[in-house]
């Protein structure tokens, strides 16, 4: 586990008034350099992640699942990907957004909030390993239930990937797919350098809804 994810991470804050409504903003206090997010063309969202990059959004995922009343940002759309793109990819860059369904967020209003952030005020939040449940402990033949209906979604726009979702959704997410690239994906490529090691994070109930596959990637070759 690295420093940060042991001691907390230092974050930003903002509230940015847009007519009647108030919205409050959180993101890293140093965004990571080392993180990448694009639409593959697919029916999936890919992103890479180095080691200080998956703390960083082991701690934003935690932050989603208990800040009801928060967009949860991460600023990535300015970083450069983990190797060349090819020249015809037409891949773009996104930021990622995580927000709780309930505060019924449109995208469309992310422009204006993102352009009245200012500087913030700093805050420290706790690790992830304090928020995220047991992995174990998580009933998924629940969740697989047709009366239950808290699954993340998605949305694209201004650049951005909007993650939506109520408590529980983050919090089984974040504990399953988002805590092991802190935790495991070090040692799993310390022993295996050729291996592979990602999170597959669906959207809505059904598995070809859509998808987020976050790859570790210890080295970067820019």
């Amino acid at each position: 586990m690295t420093r940060s994810s042991r001691t907390g991470q230092r974050m930003r804050i903002s509230r940015v008034r847009l007519g009647r409504d108030e919205y409050r903003v959180l993101w890293p206090d140093r965004p990571p350099r080392r993180a990448f997010l694009f639409d593959d063309g697919g029916w999936a969202l890919a992103m890479y992640v180095d080691g200080e990059a998956a703390a960083v959004l082991a701690v934003a995922w935690g932050l989603a699942a208990r800040s009801r009343h928060s967009l949860v940002h991460l600023p990535m759309r300015a970083n450069l990907p983990p190797e060349e793109p090819a020249p015809d990819s037409g891949v773009e860059p996104l930021d990622l957004v995580l927000v709780h369904h309930s505060m019924r967020f449109p995208p469309s209003r992310w422009p204006a909030v993102r352009a009245r952030l200012g500087t913030g005020r700093p805050h420290t939040v706790s690790p992830p390993g304090d928020v995220f449940p047991d992995a174990g402990m998580i009933d998924h033949d629940r969740v697989a239930h047709r009366e239950y209906h808290d699954h993340l979604h998605f949305a694209v726009a201004a650049r951005t990937l909007f993650v939506v979702g109520g408590p529980e959704a983050f919090l089984r997410t974040g504990a399953t797919m988002i805590r092991p690239l802190v935790t495991e994906a070090p040692a799993h490529l310390a022993e295996r350098p050729d291996g592979h090691f990602c999170a597959e994070i669906d959207f809505g109930r059904r598995r070809r809804s859509g998808r987020l596959h976050v790859e570790y990637r210890p080295t970067w070759a820019l």
